[in-house]
């Protein structure tokens, strides 16, 4: 009979706790992750991705929650037509075998109510890879046009390409990249 009772309130506690976790989808138009990388040492070429989709899931009380990233590969910008072209080819991105690139957190940390990182893995060219990502800027609010509720970040991570297997140009660019992404996700009904 006391089991009976305890597992009740194991299952009412746990469900009181997901009540306060929020879906939020991402909104593709307000959200570019974008990248620098070496070109021959003499220049930084910067690029974005211009479709990306996606969910974050936060628990504010709980200070949990998820994210789940895809990026359309073939929608890769350096706002060099060529580029771009290459970019989308075998020796690079390779989008016709590997059409999207996916970040999932597997945990999130909170520095107060606001979040500080995402912990997860990045999947690249069909390798995964565990990827901090560092929130440097998190808010949310009732957005004034949509009349619902827009969290926001920026973060940012720094990973080596060739760990995912794009190497093009090695040892002549080097493999360093650094990733920003400009986020925007809005609470789902």
């Amino acid at each position: 009979m006391y089991l009976k009772y305890l597992l009740v309130a194991v299952m009412s506690i746990v469900s009181a706790q997901s009540v306060f976790a929020q879906t939020y989808q991402i909104e593709p138009g307000h959200t570019y992750p974008s990248f620098e990388a070496d070109h021959l040492g003499i220049s930084f070429w910067r690029g974005k991705f211009l479709k990306t989709s996606g969910k974050v899931v936060l628990d504010r009380a709980a200070k949990t929650g998820s994210v789940e990233i895809t990026i359309d590969a073939s929608s890769i910008d350096f706002g060099h037509t060529k580029m771009n072209e290459h970019a989308r080819g075998k020796d690079m991105f390779n989008v016709e075998k590997f059409p999207t690139v996916t970040y999932k957190s597997t945990a999130l940390q909170f520095d107060g109510d606001k979040l500080a990182s995402v912990e997860g893995e990045m999947t690249m060219l069909g390798v995964t890879k565990p990827m901090k990502l560092t929130i440097s800027r998190f808010k949310c609010i009732m957005h004034p046009m949509l009349k619902r509720e827009v969290c926001g970040a920026d973060a940012h991570a720094n990973f080596d390409r060739s760990d995912f297997g794009l190497n093009y140009g090695l040892p002549r660019f080097a493999p360093e990249v650094k990733l920003d992404i400009q986020v925007e996700a809005i609470k789902a009904d």
